[in-house]
């Protein structure tokens, strides 16, 4: 396999809180290194810890009530997705403005016409946003749809065939990933440069990488999976995955992305974690240590107030949502930095504040001890559940006091089978008006 080109940030003093090696495991740049292919591999995963995966897998065998009741949950979910998609870009009966159909689209949700449709003005022309407020249209371009449905898709049942064993999920999942960024047919191009496109007003917005950001790092900890020796799932799908992840990183590291990384609010954390776990999933764990070194001063700093609250999140129309979806990638992120050596949760910024403490910002409401007192649209308790035992699994105790209060999420908890925090509450949920149809063949470019 050819070399890849390294995406960095610069070179950062040492930090005094640095996660020390697993003791006894045998590494190769840090990182536990795979015993060969095989239901007992560790997972080369990069948010999820492998070896807690596996310690998962044993208590299922050793007839943990909760982890069997994790595990029907989740089999329940794998079942369905079974005789669900594949789904690709090239599904969309909209044309991108590049005129390549391999490239991923899709409109800004909170932007809508700021006027009536006519003949003379289709588009409703100019659009305008409304913070918060979901504009339904946005699913008439399937992309965004097909991608969060492939990703959950991949997720579940990756996750279902390592706890199972059974071939059909994993041979599943093999087949919705060669379909979305493999096969040269259905294949998706490795950037977003047509994400969260506005009509009327850009083609496509660096804001827009948040597409990607807020699940991909949950498909790289699948492909991990698969690749323990996952049946279907062959040394060809592996290397061609690792090639489209590498395209992908290098594309990040470009101009585009630039303004994503700059942004000082949850899109620059999102940036961070998902360029982190892409560099440690390619073989750059330096170049990963280094994001996550960077992320103490360009994200908990600026981000995180004395009180523990995110001012930039509160200032949002759904104040909880962005401030639990904010939260998802601080956590995630310190799951990438314990990988390779630094402990995010012990770092505090000059306002005395760290994630701890926006954690604990967050459990009156979380525990339903007091109302949330923020602007919040769709007020969901359950969206704070996995960052807080999150929290309390890096050491925090009164995250870990407020775990037995914390609401479970529709459908049932899988923390036990996944234990990293995800995006529990849906976008979607949000306030939406009704959307008036487009022609389904409609050009998605600027006038």
């Amino acid at each position: 396999m050819d070399v890849i080109e390294e995406v960095v940030v610069p070179d950062l003093p040492e930090a005094e809180n640095e996660a020390a090696p697993t003791p006894g495991a045998d590494t190769v740049a840090g990182r536990a290194t795979r015993p060969g292919p095989g239901a007992e591999a560790v997972p080369l995963t990069v948010v999820l810890d492998g070896g807690r995966l596996r310690q998962a897998r044993e208590l299922l065998r050793a007839g943990d009530p909760e982890a069997a009741a994790a595990l029907e949950v989740l089999t329940a979910r794998a079942d369905r997705r079974l005789t669900r998609g594949p789904w690709s870009v090239t599904d969309k009966p909209q044309t991108p403005p590049s005129g390549d159909r391999h490239d991923y689209l899709s409109q800004a949700p909170y932007w809508w016409p700021g006027r009536p449709r006519t003949a003379a003005d289709p588009e409703g022309l100019p659009y305008e946003q409304r913070d918060g407020l979901r504009n339904p249209e946005v699913d008439l371009i399937t992309d965004h749809r097909g991608r969060r449905a492939m990703f959950d898709a991949v997720q579940t049942l990756a996750l279902a065939w390592y706890h199972t064993g059974r071939p059909d999920y994993a041979e599943r999942a093999a087949h919705v990933l060669r379909t979305w960024f493999l096969d040269p047919a259905t294949r998706m191009n490795p950037h977003l440069a047509h994400a969260q496109a506005i009509p009327g007003i850009t083609d496509g917005r660096p804001i827009g990488i948040i597409d990607f950001s807020q699940q991909f790092t949950s498909l790289l900890d699948a492909t991990a999976l698969l690749d323990t020796g996952a049946p279907g799932w062959s040394a060809a799908d592996r290397d061609g995955m690792h090639a489209w992840y590498a395209d992908f990183t290098r594309w990040l590291g470009g101009t585009f992305a630039a303004e994503e990384a700059a942004t000082a609010n949850n899109h620059g954390t999102f940036y961070d974690m998902q360029l982190a776990a892409l560099q440690l999933a390619i073989g750059q764990p330096e170049s990963a240590r280094r994001t996550v070194l960077a992320a103490r001063t360009a994200r908990i700093d600026p981000q995180i107030a004395a009180d523990g609250s995110l001012p930039r999140e509160l200032a949002r129309t759904r104040s909880w949502h962005y401030s639990t979806f904010c939260l998802v990638a601080f956590t995630r992120l310190a799951l990438v930095g314990r990988q390779v050596g630094v402990d995010l949760w012990a770092y505090r910024n000059p306002a005395g504040a760290g994630i701890p403490d926006a954690v604990r910002h967050l459990l009156p409401a979380a525990t339903g001890r007091a109302p949330w007192p923020h602007p919040e649209l769709d007020f969901q308790r359950f969206a704070a559940s996995d960052v807080v035992r999150a929290a309390a699994e890096a050491g925090d105790p009164a995250a870990a006091e407020a775990v037995p209060d914390l609401q479970a999420p529709p459908g049932g908890d899988l923390w036990p089978l996944r234990p990293a925090p995800e995006q529990l509450d849906p976008i979607s949920g949000s306030a939406r008006a009704p959307v008036t149809e487009r022609p389904p063949g409609r050009e998605h470019r600027r006038p």
